[in-house]
């Protein structure tokens, strides 16, 4: 790792630490949000609120351990591959850690698309028959939405795309699962 500019060796630990410190305190600060919250709530929306609060925690983090055990790997393997010998990879702490930043976000908040699908049927937008017959339209969705996120080469696409699409099914069997029949409408045309 090299520092390209004066401050650069001093910052770069200082934004790491800022953002280590952030992703352990988050779910403090929703447990403390959810304190503030769950008293003026009913019984059935606390019912639902606290598995929706557990599982977008899980999730956000599972999909950063994804990006880190899996995708950061296989993304500098495929950079590095490509590079000329003559051409030394020195990289800049700050772009370094801007990067993987970025993939930890774009997958962390990628892996939330169960939670979004859930709340959308909750709030009766949408139906899960509808997210099962809007499949084809998702994958193209979830695959324009890879591109956009992840730096531009084929192996971070499909390492975000592919567990979107599972994440899709797991989403419309979550929420038939989760939302009752009941609350389950017919959205308006």
């Amino acid at each position: 790792m090299i520092a390209t500019n004066p401050a650069g060796a001093f910052f770069a630990p200082l934004k790491l630490t800022f953002f280590v410190a952030l992703f352990v305190a988050v779910p403090w600060l929703l447990y403390q949000l959810w304190a503030f919250v769950a008293p003026g709530l009913y019984a059935r929306e606390k019912r639902l609120a606290m598995p929706l609060l557990v599982s977008s925690v899980l999730l956000f983090y599972t999909g950063c351990a994804f990006a880190y055990f899996l995708v950061l790997p296989a993304v500098f393997h495929f950079l590095t591959t490509f590079s000329p010998e003559v051409i030394a990879i020195t990289p800049d702490a700050n772009a370094y850690l801007d990067f993987v930043l970025a993939i930890f976000f774009a997958f962390g908040g990628s892996f939330e698309l169960p939670v979004a699908m859930v709340i959308l049927v909750l709030l009766g937008w949408i139906t899960p028959q509808q997210f099962k017959e809007g499949r084809g339209y998702a994958i193209v969705g979830i695959f324009v939405l890879a591109a956009i996120l992840t730096p531009p080469d084929v192996v971070s696409q499909l390492m975000l795309a592919i567990p979107m699409c599972l994440l899709y099914e797991l989403g419309i069997h979550a929420a038939r699962w989760l939302v009752p029949s009941s609350v389950v409408k017919k959205p308006a045309a």
